[in-house]
């Protein structure tokens, strides 16, 4: 359908109609005869009993192909204009093949991958009739004790960018001219719009107070980058920024998300965002905060009645308003329209269903999720190359996630767990089952700890047998092994979406176990899963070998056995840093300076910027991990010390791989701006390259700094560069610095 069609089809909507295209609905609203949903779903949300459900613009979380076609069937011959329902939800890192979360993804720093995963996960969706998915999350999180860093790609701004790029070009396409979303992939829609990654004391659904250098600086980049990929949505964020909601916030999503950004798709609220303005003390009611929302360019009211019962009390004689209510209007319509859905309302959904199967969990696909995670498995120690193990070694695989399927993650809605490899399966694709003991050790979770997860407690297995039988049960298992491994981490439960802890660590039985193990004086490999930086300050010092496994997806138990085994040689690079307790939060690589800094040389003394009790620097840095061989670095070459602004500077480096086994190596490059008009950080991440090298083998590795990398927000939030000098650093991580040199950017004068 051309625009002109389009708009035709707007003018001919009601204005009640036109408000049901703004209101999003779960699928139960459309079941059962009109008496059932009158005393049903429409009471129990507060809608008023003369809304016209089958107005209703979209549908949050249906994702069962035959439902999805009876509704949509069923909605179509009550829809007097044939506007097909949206069908929306929260595939955010896997439909049925999940892949790691999506915090370990980018501790790949393999973007083609991730993109190949989105593209998977898209197609799967396409395919099981889901239109829009509610991926990437692109918020900067610097605090580990917020749950949601598990969405996240982690606290750096570039890879923040390079993530959003990768994974709307994966889940939509690439951007083009007619905006048509092609077959096989989806919508796209980034959140949270903006700075949902830093809630004050890392509490869920708290106030974001920061400047707006800090805002545009490091927060805004990884949403632009989406918007500039193409992303046909926007999700407004529940917190308030600087004290004023973000979903009522007419300057940061009109002013700076639509003027600024160029966004010119849907923003659509999170759940029941527009409501929550009231519970904010930013809205009176329920019409100031219809208003309000419509005001800040809030196309979709995700799961309240407040659009719709609500806006045509505030359109009634108000033409401003009126003329926001048809642009919000037009931008669902056009959503509908580049996802070809008024040709096609089933999107190629029926064919799935009447073939009989989809490429749901194919080979192809589940070989994307095992190399996937296999690089996104980052090993934190290897003291005495304890491993690879061997498969003569004699293993006692102990701990609550030795044979734990529940390895998804908290935002796997469609993973099921008996697709899932666990660790104990994977590691008897190498193992002799002879030589291999498994227990459970501790439990996941204390049961005095469980009452505070809610509804998921339930989810837990009840405990039959007590602590310490388990406890003497890992102990003889051990006490007959060459090698223990040692398999703990938070249950998914614990992390995502309301799980903000205080002390994000190892609960206190799996220390006990950690404690008891390691006092056998047998080699310790410690496996933690998790969904954010755990303190692992006192698993670091017990263990010989810790590998951070996160949530690592449908392949995950095999992924960690070809690890462990050798035949996959560990390449994932930290991109959050990992801190030694919990004082040193929030915390990341890319700090500013003090005018009083901690220097070694100046040992104890008590008035610089450091702790009394502990160390500033972290337990593992950003950029960290390691691997089963061994790089060296050397400066080639660099084109100029001097740079004008059209002439960039070219350097290279040789990378050679001095140990004996093939693998990958993150070569980092950071640079810092010496002196300017605002603090600059210690150290930012500029670019990176991944490659491969076998053993013996030496590589060379081009970088290009170009002005464009050395621009920043001024105090008067201008975005430029300045002249002066810069220092430039390349290594394994933002701490393991292996080269270094300087370089001046010239003042325009100078070469005019």
């Amino acid at each position: 359908m051309d625009d002109k069609l389009l708009y035709e089809k707007l003018d001919s909507l009601s204005v009640q109609e036109k408000i049901g295209q703004l209101v999003q609905l779960t699928g139960d609203f459309f079941e059962g005869d009109i008496d059932t949903v009158v005393t049903g779903p429409l009471k129990k949300l507060g809608l008023n009993p003369s809304y016209n459900i089958y107005n209703t613009g979209s549908i949050l979380n249906v994702t069962d192909p035959e439902k999805m076609i009876r509704l949509q069937t069923k909605y179509l011959e009550h829809s007097a204009h044939q506007i097909p329902l949206l069908f929306m939800a929260d595939i955010i890192y896997g439909y049925r093949t999940i892949f790691p979360i999506p915090l370990a993804q980018a501790c790949s720093w393999n973007f083609e991958q991730i993109e190949r995963a989105a593209a998977i996960s898209a197609r799967e969706c396409y395919e099981e009739g889901t239109h829009v998915t509610f991926s990437p999350m692109v918020d900067i999180v610097r605090d580990p004790r917020w749950g949601r860093v598990m969405e996240s790609p982690g606290e750096d701004t570039l890879l923040a960018r390079k993530y959003a790029e990768s994974t709307v070009a994966g889940i939509q396409g690439r951007k083009t001219r007619s905006g048509a979303v092609p077959a096989d992939k989806i919508a796209a829609c980034v959140k949270h719009f903006a700075a949902y990654g830093a809630p004050v004391a890392g509490r869920e659904y708290n106030a974001v107070d920061m400047s707006e250098h800090t805002l545009r600086e490091y927060y805004l980049p990884g949403y632009q980058a989406a918007i500039e990929a193409g992303a046909k949505l926007v999700m407004t964020a529940f917190n308030t920024l600087n004290g004023i909601p973000a979903t009522g916030n007419e300057w940061l999503n009109r002013d700076v998300l639509r003027r600024e950004m160029n966004f010119d798709g849907v923003l659509i609220s999170d759940y029941a965002a527009i409501e929550e303005l009231i519970m904010h003390g930013y809205a009176e009611d329920e019409a100031a905060a219809a208003k309000l929302a419509l005001l800040a360019g809030v196309d979709v009211d995700m799961k309240t009645a407040v659009y719709a019962n609500q806006l045509e009390k505030i359109i009634s004689g108000n033409e401003h308003m009126l003329e926001l209510l048809n642009e919000a209007v037009y931008r669902v319509l056009k959503l509908k329209n580049d996802l070809g859905l008024f040709e096609d309302p089933f999107r190629g959904l029926q064919e799935t269903v009447r073939r009989g199967s989809s490429s749901i969990l194919a080979d192809e696909h589940k070989q994307a999720a095992l190399s996937l995670a296999e690089e996104s498995v980052v090993l934190l120690k290897n003291e005495h190359e304890l491993l690879p193990l061997s498969p003569q070694t004699k293993i006692a695989l102990i701990g609550p996630y030795a044979e734990e399927n529940s390895t998804l993650g908290i935002w796997a809605i469609k993973g099921n767990e008996a697709d899932t490899i666990n660790l104990k399966t994977g590691l008897l694709k190498h193992a002799d089952p002879a030589r291999l003991s498994v227990c459970r050790g501790a439990y996941m979770v204390p049961l005095d700890e469980r009452e505070a997860l809610g509804k998921y407690a339930d989810k837990l297995p009840a405990e039959t047998v007590g602590e310490e039988e388990l406890l003497e049960e890992a102990i003889r298992n051990a006490d007959e092994a060459d090698v223990i491994v040692l398999a703990l981490g938070e249950s998914i439960y614990q992390s995502g979406e309301g799980g903000s802890r205080t002390n994000p660590a190892l609960p206190e039985p799996q220390l006990k176990l950690l404690r008891e193990l390691s006092g056998l004086g047998k080699p310790l490999a410690v496996i933690v899963y998790s969904g954010r930086p755990l303190i692992l300050t006192e698993v670091a010092e017990k263990a010989d070998a810790l590998i951070q496994a996160w949530y690592p997806g449908t392949m995950g138990g095999e992924a960690l056995a070809n690890i462990l085994y050798g035949k996959a040689n560990p390449s994932g690079k930290l991109t959050m840093t990992f801190p030694r307790c919990v004082g040193q939060i929030p915390v990341h690589y890319n700090e500013l300076n003090t005018g009083r800094p901690n220097l070694p040389e100046n040992g104890s003394y008590r008035f610089a910027s450091r702790y009394i009790d502990e160390a500033n620097e972290p337990l593992y840095p950003f950029g960290y991990g390691k691997s089963y061989t061994s790089f060296a670095y050397s400066l080639l070459s660099v084109s100029r010390k001097e740079m004008k602004r059209n002439e960039p500077i070219e350097f290279s480096v040789a990378v050679s791989n001095t140990g004996s086994y093939d693998g990958k190596e993150t070569v980092q490059l950071y640079i810092r701006d010496k002196f300017a008009s605002v603090a600059r950080p210690v150290k930012v991440l500029k670019d990176f390259q991944k490659i491969f090298l076998r053993s013996g083998e030496t590589g060379t590795v081009q970088f290009t700094i170009r002005e464009e990398m050395l621009k920043f927000y001024g105090s008067n939030m201008e975005y430029k560069s300045e002249p002066g000098e810069f220092e430039v650093y390349i290594g394994p991580s933002s701490q393991d610095i292996s080269l270094s040199f300087s370089f001046v950017l010239l003042p325009e004068e100078e070469h005019e």
